[in-house]
């Protein structure tokens, strides 16, 4: 047996394994408390060791990929990842996250039916659909028990509606005719999740064997890697909407239809219907409508928390003291975390994409959130490692920890590596404890420079020179704040002092090709300007763009996080009615840099709004065939970036091409 399946049928042994047999009958919010006794598992733990030795020898066809997996950007060979992920995802976490995939579109379909057929809403599905979806974006959970543990609670879900829908006198919905993607060996979503919600006997080596049915080579097989890529193309799309309504979610914004919208994509994903091209690719557009509204929802969230972003300065070098890092996205752990450690003689510095909480009013009245430590997530074992305190992850991206620091490391959310401390709940005394016990900053360890470790225009090589460091950066350009100034934005156009606006957005990664994007940055003529979103930012927020020339305005604006593409989207449509023509026609280039879902999800609201001529870099995805991407570059002139010609890129987008 693999390493992973052997440490994960000792945690059965241990009694850590949460039974089916509980997770069935249990309520939501009694499904993590209990766990099924111990002798029970011990005896399915001895017959799992037969599935475990069946699968193995299945695994070890040389012929047979061990997992695929190109959902990101950075897959192996730009083809897919096929021994392990290029993120570190071992074939037992990837064969566990497309089960549990898998079973969603069950769940969804029959929540969907229920929603559509008997009026039945159910409140933690809606709920555990964004998070069990979350939980299999790319560097956000390594950990395979914890995602055993979502596809127990799934057939759970599924068995307590099924139930809820027979006792109101419902029908259950029946498996569509013509679905013939999915493979003999688990039959349709909704036939595996209901035989194996009543019969409550599986092991957890019994999903790792099932988990090697239902990845996307035998969709390939049946469907072809056109369809089964578009497919795919909706799928990660889902789960960048998924991830964002989460985060809104825990501010307490929901929707409704967002709900209803997310079910009935994973209904669509099971049904004849996600055989046909035209029909994916109007559901991958109609996704993009529905993240549209969930960064709104995000960003109102946001606002109405914390007050509007506003234009701050944020200091990139720690001071003396006790301190924990925060990385991710989620303001309201951030806030959890500032409140808690009040008073107690804490620093608290943001990482990555969490540079753009110091705009927020609510956020930032807090004295000790002194300020922004390291760069974006790729760089983060150097970042943890010099960083003296105690660190708290809260979404992607997370990478295997390196010993010296793992003890310091904590996760929480949907966010999980195994032997890291996970945090269940918002009490992060566990994290201030840690943090207490750390020397901080202190005389000895203080950076004498700013902490930014971005590579900017370089390539990632670690032989490359260090990029110029920033003492401060600024941050909380979001479209309250760059509509206050629009005028001057709509004069500066008029009197030919901006020649043209780019938008920046994206991830960022360790691939030498995105040294394009800081490039670019170096390049641009004194007469534009720059709005960077995502980490993305880190490429370029280390470069002076001073200010516009003959205007208030400075040259480069920093909307905040990926969702806050939402801002981004509102400020050229105001533009746009201000020059009485459509985004198209503004003197407006978008280049995004794609890295994971969320990226995706953002591509797709773009299409849905009807925006042209986007460049995305720094290579094109894998899961889309050239047959799939030249009707999206014939229908929306979607173009690679030219990375190795950032010069010639950045002529054409000023001729507006």
């Amino acid at each position: 047996m693999s390493r992973n399946a052997t440490r994960l049928l000792a945690r059965v042994a241990g009694g850590l394994w949460q039974g089916s047999s509980t997770a069935a009958n249990a309520a939501p919010s009694m499904l993590a408390a209990g766990r099924s006794a111990r002798n029970g598992m011990l005896m399915q733990a001895a017959r799992a060791m037969s599935y475990g030795a069946a699968s193995t020898a299945a695994a070890s066809d040389p012929l047979k990929p061990k997992m695929m997996c190109f959902q990101c950007e950075q897959t192996a060979n730009g083809t897919g990842c096929t021994v392990i992920g290029q993120c570190g995802k071992t074939p037992e976490v990837a064969g566990l996250q497309d089960l549990l995939v898998f079973s969603l579109k069950g769940l969804g379909a029959l929540a969907h039916h229920a929603r559509t057929t008997a009026g039945i809403v159910d409140p933690d599905i809606d709920s555990f659909c964004l998070r069990a979806s979350f939980s299999t974006l790319t560097n956000v959970n390594f950990d395979d028990q914890r995602i055993a543990e979502y596809i127990q609670e799934a057939l759970a879900h599924h068995a307590r509606l099924s139930a809820k829908l027979k006792a109101g006198g419902h029908p259950l919905p029946t498996v569509p005719e013509g679905v013939t993607f999915f493979e003999p060996a688990t039959g349709h979503p909704l036939s595996w999740n209901t035989l194996h919600a009543e019969s409550k006997d599986l092991t957890a080596a019994d999903l790792l064997a099932i988990s090697k049915s239902t990845g996307i080579l035998s969709r390939q097989a049946a469907l072809g890697k056109t369809v089964a890529g578009l497919q795919e193309l909706v799928m990660y799309g889902l789960k960048g909407v998924a991830a964002y309504a989460a985060h809104a979610e825990a501010l307490g914004g929901r929707d409704p239809a967002v709900y209803a919208a997310v079910q009935k994509t994973l209904h669509f994903l099971a049904s004849p219907d996600a055989a046909d091209v035209g029909k994916l690719l109007q559901q991958a557009l109609d996704l993009g409508t529905t993240n549209f509204r969930v960064m709104q929802l995000l960003s109102e969230s946001h606002c109405s928390t914390f007050g509007n972003p506003e234009p701050t300065e944020v200091p990139m070098v720690p001071r003396p003291g006790k301190a924990i890092l925060i990385t991710g996205h989620d303001m309201h752990d951030l806030h959890e975390l500032l409140k808690q450690t009040e008073g107690k003689g804490i620093d608290v510095y943001t990482h990555g994409e969490m540079l753009p909480a110091h705009g927020y009013p609510g956020l930032k009245k807090y004295k000790h959130l002194a300020g922004h430590y390291g760069g974006a997530w790729y760089q983060q074992k150097m970042d943890f490692a010099n960083f003296p305190g105690s660190i708290l992850v809260t979404t992607n991206c997370v990478l295997e920890p390196m010993a010296m620091y793992r003890k310091n490391l904590f996760t929480t959310n949907e966010t999980g590596v195994p032997n890291v401390t996970h945090i269940p709940t918002k009490d992060f005394s566990a994290v201030i404890k840690r943090a207490m016990e750390l020397p901080g900053w202190t005389p000895a360890n203080m950076p004498r420079t700013a902490s930014t470790s971005s590579s900017g225009g370089r390539g990632a090589a670690a032989s490359a020179a260090p990029a110029k460091k920033a003492v401060k950066v600024t941050t909380g350009f979001g479209h309250h704040a760059v509509l206050g100034v629009a005028n001057h934005v709509i004069d500066a156009v008029k009197s030919g002092k901006l020649k043209h606006i780019f938008l920046m957005g994206g991830c960022d990664g360790h691939e030498p090709q995105r040294a394009y994007y800081g490039q670019l940055g170096e390049k641009l003529p004194k007469d534009t300007m720059l709005l960077t979103l995502g980490c993305g930012k880190f490429r370029v927020i280390n470069q002076d763009f001073g200010m516009l020339p003959g205007t208030p305005l400075p040259r480069l604006l920093d909307m905040g996080q990926c969702n806050d593409a939402y801002s981004a989207l509102v400020v050229a449509t105001e533009l746009a009615k201000a020059f009485k023509t459509d985004v198209n026609s503004l003197p407006l280039s978008l280049d995004i840099s794609w890295f994971e879902q969320k990226a995706v999800a953002v591509l797709l609201t773009l299409l849905s709004l009807g925006v042209k001529n986007i460049r995305l870099g720094p290579v094109l995805p894998a899961f889309l065939t050239p047959e799939a991407l030249a009707v999206l570059v014939e229908k929306f002139a979607i173009k690679p970036a030219d990375t190795t010609n950032p010069e010639l890129d950045l002529q054409k987008m000023m001729q507006g091409k």
